[in-house]
């Protein structure tokens, strides 16, 4: 539900700092029209993407947490992230790719074409994993930085302005605003670079090295190429970050309730 929520209604601002990024240029990209292109691989990949990552950082913090100090606990948060991270990616790869394709792209060719030519072309994982390696070093630093500041803003927020009572889903939502705008803005970046090795030609695969479409990327533009699309990008997850932790937190205590219900009916 929180995947849902925070992709399909935002999905205009990702089109936009995808085409902001584009080696194309924003223009020859799509500039403003055709908002949506590239919608449907986002559906289908956003609730399983989702599900992974919290699936695997609510389980690492529920097993390790007990076992820790409070200072350490940012650690904790850290490593429940990353291996969240890596998971979602599974899922997160392939729609990336097609989706970024198609926002780009000025044919009318279908997500599924492109997706099959993908595949056809360049194979499975050259194809439809291209950028594997550089959207996990995107997604980790990204998750280490705005999972531990949500924690620690919920924490604070719940001992100093509730009396250490649990904070409403619209209360969670603002801790998620917070994290996500600083999170998104610190890792622009990379977000940049993954961009151009997703949408780079199957001809220039030689080039395709982290490193060197970095220094790319910075000899032509400069730290404004690198910080490219930040602005869409910061806007997205910032109200992104308030629609998927809220709704995540709406969603758990609804789920929570009902599973409960459900266990003392049975009794």
């Amino acid at each position: 539900m929180a995947g849902l929520a925070a992709d399909v209604s935002l999905f205009p601002l990702d089109t936009l700092k995808t085409r902001l990024q584009a080696p194309q240029g924003f223009k020859r990209s799509g500039g403003f029209n055709g908002v949506y292109k590239g919608i449907g691989p986002q559906v289908l990949g956003s609730a399983p993407q989702a599900a992974l990552f919290f699936c695997t950082y609510e389980s690492v913090k529920h097993f390790a947490s007990p076992h820790v100090s409070s200072q350490a606990l940012p650690l904790v948060h850290m490593l429940g992230a990353s291996l969240g991270e890596v998971v979602a990616c599974i899922v997160r790869v392939p729609m990336e790719v097609v989706k970024q394709r198609r926002q780009t792209s000025s044919s009318h060719n279908s997500s599924w074409k492109i997706a099959y030519d993908a595949y056809s072309k360049e194979g499975f994982f050259k194809g439809l994993y291209r950028g594997f390696g550089s959207t996990v070093l995107r997604e980790v630093p990204f998750s280490f930085i705005q999972l531990p500041i949500l924690e620690y803003l919920k924490n604070v927020y719940r001992i100093k302005l509730k009396n250490n009572i649990n904070l409403e889903p619209w209360e969670v939502a603002n801790c998620g605003a917070v994290a996500g705008g600083i999170s998104a803005g610190l890792t622009t970046p990379l977000d940049v670079v993954k961009t151009r090795i997703m949408l780079a030609e199957r001809s220039l695969n030689q080039s395709l090295r982290y490193g060197a479409v970095w220094k790319e990327v910075y000899v032509q533009n400069g730290i404004k190429g690198l910080f490219a699309g930040f602005v869409p990008r910061v806007m997205w997850i910032t109200v992104g970050g308030y629609i998927f932790f809220g709704m995540y937190d709406y969603s758990k205590n609804l789920c929570n309730t009902y599973l409960l219900d459900g266990a003392e009916l049975e009794d």
